[in-house]
């Protein structure tokens, strides 16, 4: 089974995490299932950018983002060449690395 390994983030995951996971398995779901409380304002429809992370290894054994994805993420705070949405990333047969940007674009919880 793929490793996922989470760097730490200031208030999502302070210490960083590493869990396995069967390939296949929804990248989003993969980090909530794991303690790792990902924003998702859409509850993972493609719809925001809550959920939008890095890639930092193993962003090329993963299959390429639809065009509904790429249209998302041209939106995020802090876009790079390896962002995707992790609600629309399969884990693939190969370790991953993750990073969760420092801030993201999360409209319903600014109104607050």
């Amino acid at each position: 089974m793929p490793k996922i390994t989470v760097l730490p983030h200031e208030t999502i995951c302070p210490n960083g995490k590493e869990f396995e996971v069967p390939a296949g398995t929804n990248l989003a779901r993969a980090l909530l299932d794991n303690g790792v409380p990902i924003e998702h304002a859409c509850e993972l429809s493609c719809a925001c950018t809550t959920c939008h992370c890095y890639i930092d290894k193993g962003f090329d054994t993963l299959a390429p983002a639809e065009d509904d994805e790429e249209d998302l993420l041209d939106q995020s705070w802090g876009l790079k060449s390896n962002s995707r949405l992790s609600c629309q990333t399969t884990v693939g047969d190969e370790d991953i690395t993750v990073e969760i940007p420092k801030y993201s674009r999360n409209h319903a919880r600014e109104a607050f």
